[in-house]
């Protein structure tokens, strides 16, 4: 999607919506980064800049990074699954765990915007669930291990000890 101001990429999309609760009207507008700040930078409503999401971002674009220290960031790519943080920023979406530690500086703040903490705070998966898992990974691997030497005896017990412990 095109900047409906110019003709780079869109990188921002923002949706306003606007008047009475009667009369609401929704306004879609898909913008590029220097547009965006231009959008961003014209004199609203008076409301508290932190009170929406616009707001936000808002004020992350005018305290955070100048185009050098951008451009920089977003040649920064992830040692293990390759993605770039300018392909995380068009994306939404990271490519793999390790994506924390690669970008955690920049991450922070978005995390605290959206979440209100930076640490999980739901569910986690019951003591020994993930411990459970590893060791049926490791038993996988072993017996794949065998098939590949032609070992048939081992990867046959390797089978059935993986049969057990999913069973349980």
């Amino acid at each position: 999607m095109k900047c409906q101001h110019c003709e780079k990429p869109a990188t921002f999309h923002v949706t306003e919506i606007t008047g009475s609760e009667e009369e609401r009207e929704v306004q879609e507008v898909h913008l590029c980064e220097i547009c965006f700040r231009e959008y961003i930078s014209q004199p609203e409503e008076p409301v508290e800049p932190a009170a929406s999401l616009l707001g936000a971002l808002a004020q992350q674009f005018k305290i955070g990074k100048t185009a050098e220290k951008l451009a920089k960031l977003d040649a920064q790519t992830c040692p293990v699954c390759g993605i770039s943080f300018q392909e995380f920023r068009q994306v939404g979406r990271l490519g793999c765990p390790h994506d924390y530690q690669s970008f955690g500086d920049e991450l922070e703040p978005l995390l605290l915007n959206i979440h209100g903490a930076v640490e999980h705070k739901g569910k986690r998966p019951k003591r020994g669930a993930s411990q459970r898992q590893g060791e049926l990974l490791r038993l996988r691997r072993e017996m794949q291990e065998a098939i590949e030497r032609e070992d048939y005896e081992r990867a046959s017990e390797l089978r059935d000890e993986i049969r057990g412990r999913e069973v349980d």
